[in-house]
């Protein structure tokens, strides 16, 4: 399942919205440095969705806010291998 996210890094408290248009919005405490708020925001993710980290995988927009992430929903031993 891939999902439409916009990241909101440096904000005051960590959230997680949905907007009308079904895109996630996550607001997150870490600066956008060194992958930070990248990091953060799978993590908010994950928790927010109830499944672990490891299922989810940052796809598109490594270096942008707008962003496309992969939900991994089955226990495919080649998730996240380009193919």
């Amino acid at each position: 399942m891939k999902i439409s996210v916009k990241v909101k890094p440096n904000s005051k408290e960590s959230s997680v919205e949905v907007a009308p248009n079904n895109e996630y919005i996550l607001r997150v405490k870490e600066k956008a440095i060194d992958g930070r708020a990248n990091a953060a925001a799978v993590k908010l993710l994950s928790e927010y969705l109830g499944i672990p980290k490891s299922r989810i995988a940052i796809i598109k927009g490594h270096a942008a806010r707008n962003k496309v992430i992969k939900i991994f929903l089955d226990n495919n031993p080649d998730r996240g291998k380009i193919k």
